[in-house]
């Protein structure tokens, strides 16, 4: 009986493994290199109707290359929410160091949402500072980044 109750070392080793793996693979884990710096240019703004019906000013010259849910999310962020997403606002951990290092804390992750999708997806905006400095767009979940301004910086 006592022989069975022995701890199997391998198994520990196995399990270690296994975890350091996870949490390698975890998704908050897996940003990318920073894209070179594009300049903001774009048109003025224009007024977007909103949900409610009543028409509201879009960010003035935001990059072309962001989507229309992008600017709802950045003005979000200026006004200082609310979020549709609890984890809108967290720790960004850059974790893998693709872009410019900075202490923890420095960014910060919102959700850009998809047109139907029932799950945040996989675009967002990281921000750097608080009140942000820096923005980031990512349309594939970490894997590339194009930093982008936000005309005027924040309110």
């Amino acid at each position: 009986m006592r022989a069975s109750r022995r701890r199997n070392p391998l198994a520990w080793v196995l399990l270690a493994i296994a975890l350091v793996v996870a949490w390698k693979l975890w998704p908050a884990n897996g940003e990318a290199p920073a894209a070179a710096h594009l300049p903001t240019t774009g048109p003025a703004p224009v007024a977007t109707p909103s949900p409610s019906g009543m028409r509201e000013a879009a960010s003035p010259a935001l990059p072309d290359f962001l989507p229309a849910q992008a600017h709802r999310t950045v003005d979000l962020i200026r006004r200082g929410g609310p979020f549709p997403h609890r984890q809108d606002g967290s720790v960004f951990g850059n974790r893998e160091g693709h872009l410019p290092r900075q202490p923890r804390g420095w960014y910060r992750e919102y959700t850009v949402d998809t047109p139907g999708l029932d799950h945040r997806g996989a675009r967002r905006i990281v921000t750097g500072g608080q009140p942000p400095r820096e923005w980031y767009y990512t349309d594939d979940h970490y894997d590339s980044f194009r930093r982008f301004e936000v005309p005027g910086g924040m309110p």
